[in-house]
């Protein structure tokens, strides 16, 4: 039996999650001429970077004073500071080993760079539908032609001849029956806070970018911080994602009491928290298993079906290149992935799950759905050599070389 739909669109591309990666494909696909819609759960654009908090543009480039990532990674990075503070640091294309501060990196307003992305997706005529819970794909086969979803209009169907899944979760190759990996979390929690101490300190600089202070509790990327004895969560799970969401805030609670009961500065009146993530904080929930892997130690490795590069955050000299294949799902087709949820495994997955590899890989999977759609074909069936060819005219580079 077919089911009743109270709405139903058809569009050229559709883009389930407006995180940074979404996004990037969306303006990719939109850019190219083509019916683009973009769908978010939330009414913010930006995923973890604005709605999360994790407000840090990491590195384009490789520490060692060379760009590696270009494209819409590197417009979203100028968005990011267009209506607010941050600022690229001066000398990060000096020749040397660069600490993460010092490379091609800002840290930027997450309010501002939603109004800037708001404005990019408007002039690019992106078709939006915020408030919109992407509820199960439409499959004719083993072929997603469309997902159902659901807002305050009831249930509908949005069809189009290529979908891009950057849910960070993979929640749409998943319940397609497209093959999955999951990843566990460490319980962790960013907000932003309000310090007396830093605003007098704010009042003596030229600009107010130090008053983002972020305050953070429990574990960082590798664990350390963790409480005691907790076990690690997986962001799949329903009552595990209320659980990680109410321990984490608990631990910002009990940060504060400590804080409160001291003489001095810290207590409520001159330090206390003002915004807290609208979405849950997790690193690594669900991935595609696809059909080519980036895992453990392939940095610096020659993939002949690579769609660019990206630097490794945390330690100069360490640059990727990203196989097309692990943007693909296997077994479904019709759909290509993008950001966090891409074939990625182990150390890779650390790497690539940030927003520059996000973006990259939004970028590429937005062009390839075009291209599929301009060629009446899939992103599977695409020869990689026509996505690595408007790749080279576009500017982004794919080999290390």
């Amino acid at each position: 039996m077919n089911p009743t739909f109270d709405f139903q669109r058809n569009y050229d591309v559709l883009v389930a999650g407006a995180g940074v990666a979404g996004v990037a494909a969306a303006l990719q696909a939109a850019r190219m001429g083509l019916r683009t819609a973009l769908i978010e759960k939330t009414v913010l654009i930006g995923g973890l970077a604005t709605t999360g908090l994790i407000y840090i543009y990491l590195p384009l480039c490789d520490g060692r004073g060379r760009q590696v990532t270009f494209g819409i990674a590197e417009e979203l990075l100028q968005l990011s500071i267009k209506y607010g503070p941050g600022d690229v640091p001066a000398g990060w294309r000096t020749p040397g080993e660069h600490e993460e501060r010092r490379r091609y990196r800002v840290a930027f307003s997450p309010a501002a760079f939603i109004l800037a992305l708001d404005e990019a997706l408007e002039q690019a005529g992106v078709t939006l539908w915020l408030d919109t819970l992407v509820c199960r794909p439409v499959l004719e086969g083993e072929r997603i032609v469309g997902l159902e979803v659901e807002n305050k209009s009831g249930r509908g169907r949005l069809s189009a001849g290529c979908i891009v899944d950057a849910t960070g979760d993979a929640d749409v190759a998943f319940r397609a029956g497209a093959a999955c990996a999951e990843g566990d979390n460490w319980l962790s929690l960013w907000a932003i806070q309000v310090s007396l101490e830093r605003a007098a300190k704010a009042v003596a600089s030229p600009d107010a970018v130090s008053l983002l202070d972020v305050i953070r509790v429990g574990a960082d990327n590798a664990g350390r911080g963790a409480p005691a004895g907790y076990p690690k969560l997986h962001g799949t799970d329903g009552e595990q994602v209320t659980r990680f969401v109410m321990d984490s805030r608990r631990l910002l609670r009990e940060h504060y009491k400590a804080q409160q009961t001291e003489s001095g500065a810290s207590d409520r009146r001159t330090l206390f928290p003002t915004t807290l993530p609208g979405m849950a904080q997790f690193r690594t929930t669900r991935r595609i298993v696809g059909r080519e892997q980036m895992t453990d130690g392939q940095h610096g490795l020659h993939r002949p079906s690579s769609i660019g590069l990206v630097a490794d955050w945390r330690k100069a000299g360490y640059v990727w290149e990203i196989p097309y294949g692990a943007l693909l799902p296997q077994q479904i087709t019709g759909l290509v992935v993008a950001g966090r949820c891409i074939s990625s495994e182990g150390d890779a997955w650390e790497v690539t799950r940030v927003i520059p590899p996000a973006a990259l890989t939004g970028q590429a999977a937005g062009l390839a759905a075009g291209l599929a759609i301009q060629h009446g074909t899939t992103p599977d069936q695409l020869d990689v050599s026509q996505v690595q060819s408007e790749l080279r005219q576009l500017g982004i580079p794919y080999h290390l070389d």
